[in-house]
């Protein structure tokens, strides 16, 4: 007899359709599983015959021959486990084959037949929801996160018994499954602007970063406080929106760093400076998403910049132009989404202490190498450079001078502008904003062409340089609340992009 029955496997963060037929022919004993499948798949005969056995069901005494289907699509991983038991079984004729017709199954299977939670369960679903299915049956814990995609019933089980009654249309303990929140984080000692003292000016930069979206360079000596400001980006970031939240939540599931519950906190990843290009971008014999995807729609900070190797820096390039990251291993293609606001830290010379009076011991080719360690089109990609100098004592004595709550509510006024402007075209912040949207959001008066152009003509901006610029006025001029752009918000802008120049000499 065969049977059928329907799967995701999570390619990238993509839910590709998988059919898994189950036929079974008189003969010898045998179980063969086809289709282009790795080690971790065909281990899956093992725990599919146990764990039939151990919940009480029968296991047929035929050959029986597992086909995943489309054969050119390279599957990997456990999450066949349940798709291949109930095909069976409905081969066998222990459940019924038309119930499964309308349902998704997805899951691993422990050898007791309990089911195993597994990577990618908002994916799997929104897969089923697509594919017209009208439910989906998965591990109970990974249930809530799946629940959070309208338009599909999730149905959770503990135990491969629990799958087999939900088939026969009976209730079980674990679905079916509601959206689940996670708890929120741990407020007693929240990372917070009111721990920073003096530094208002490099505050004031974040601010600004933060309200469009921009990559900002923190450079000074060793402990004035680069990390410490960095670590609290995050707190003057507005919320996670809805679809961002859904992308988050995805983009985590699939990296195996959430079960269930959905995204509440902007991403904060800051890979050590030892990373390699593949964990930073992505990659792999079978593509994973990389820090860059990880740190979607939050903050990748990069503390010692000129540590990392240069070569790994600069994979960086293209997905700080194109928010996302395309990965080809051999016949697959992966497209990883990568919008994420660049936050690097560097110190001004080997040794930390270059323009600290008489204390930096290095010479000038000391300065040259350093400097050289980041590549001039990387450092173009900043918009804008923070000079983190030492706080003085009384600085250090004095109260703080705002709070991220306070700066949270600047920059998310300044968001909600952005949002409304281009609410036909999806962009969320100014440093997505495309040549063409340049145009229309930035109209420059005399004043402003003159300085920009000034700029331009003396070799200080490219034309990459002068597109930034225009992004970053625009956001000066949202955080005040206004809609036309002003001379001297180029000049702010052109000012907080002035210290490239010395570090890209």
């Amino acid at each position: 007899m065969l049977s059928r029955v329907t799967t995701f496997h999570v390619d990238g963060l993509v839910p590709r359709r998988v059919t898994v037929e189950a036929d079974l022919r008189s003969g010898l004993p045998a179980f063969t599983v086809v289709g282009l499948v790795d080690r971790a798949v065909r281990e899956s005969r093992e725990r599919v015959q146990a764990a039939i056995g151990n919940c009480g069901l029968k296991f047929p005494d035929n050959r029986v021959t597992v086909s995943l289907a489309p054969a050119s699509l390279h599957k990997h991983g456990p999450g066949f486990d349940l798709a291949i038991a109930c095909a069976i079984l409905a081969a066998g004729g222990q459940v019924e084959p038309a119930r499964l017709a309308s349902l998704g199954v997805f899951g691993e299977l422990a050898l007791s037949g309990e089911l195993r939670p597994v990577q990618g369960a908002l994916a799997v679903a929104e897969g089923a929801r697509d594919a017209g299915l009208a439910g989906l049956i998965l591990c109970a814990e990974s249930a809530g996160e799946a629940a959070l995609v309208d338009g599909i019933a999730v149905h959770g089980a503990r135990t491969l018994q629990d799958v087999v009654r939900i088939l026969a249309g009976e209730a079980v303990d674990g679905g079916p499954a509601a959206p689940r929140e996670l708890p929120a984080p741990d407020a007693d000692r929240p990372l917070d602007l009111a721990d920073v003292r003096g530094h208002a000016a490099v505050v004031e930069a974040l601010t600004i970063a933060a309200a469009g979206g921009h990559n900002i360079l923190l450079n000074g000596p060793p402990g004035t406080g680069k990390t410490m400001l960095a670590r609290r980006v995050p707190s003057i970031l507005p919320p996670l929106r809805g679809e961002e939240a859904v992308e988050v939540t995805r983009i985590q599931g699939v990296a195996g760093l959430r079960v269930g519950g959905l995204a509440r906190e902007r991403p904060f990843r800051a890979p050590h400076h030892t990373t390699s290009a593949s964990a930073l971008v992505g990659g792999g014999s079978i593509p994973r998403p990389g820090e860059v995807t990880l740190a979607h729609r939050g903050v990748l900070f990069l503390d010692e910049l000129p540590e990392f190797p240069r070569h790994v820096l600069d994979t960086l390039r293209q997905p700080l132009e194109d928010g996302r990251v395309v990965v080809i291993r051999g016949q697959q293609t992966a497209v990883f989404p990568a919008r994420f606001m660049l936050v690097a830290a560097m110190n001004p010379c080997p040794c930390g202490h270059a323009g600290d009076g008489d204390r930096c011991r290095c010479g000038e080719a000391d300065h040259l190498r350093y400097r050289r360690r980041i590549s001039g089109p990387l450092l173009d990609r900043f918009d804008v450079v923070a000079q983190v100098p030492r706080p003085s004592q009384a600085e250090l004595s004095a109260p703080p001078a705002t709070t991220s709550a306070a700066v949270r509510e600047r920059v998310a006024r300044a968001r909600w502008q952005q949002e409304a402007r281009s609410a036909r075209t999806g962009v969320t912040c100014n440093a997505e904003l495309d040549a063409r949207a340049v145009r229309d959001c930035v109209r420059l008066d005399a004043d402003a062409h003159a300085h920009l152009d000034r700029a331009y003509a003396t070799g200080r901006l490219s034309p990459r340089g002068r597109h930034r610029t225009l992004r970053l006025a625009r956001t000066l001029a949202d955080l005040d609340g206004r809609d036309d752009v002003r001379a001297g918000d180029v000049l702010v802008a052109l000012g907080l992009r002035h210290d490239l120049e010395e570090l890209a000499a």
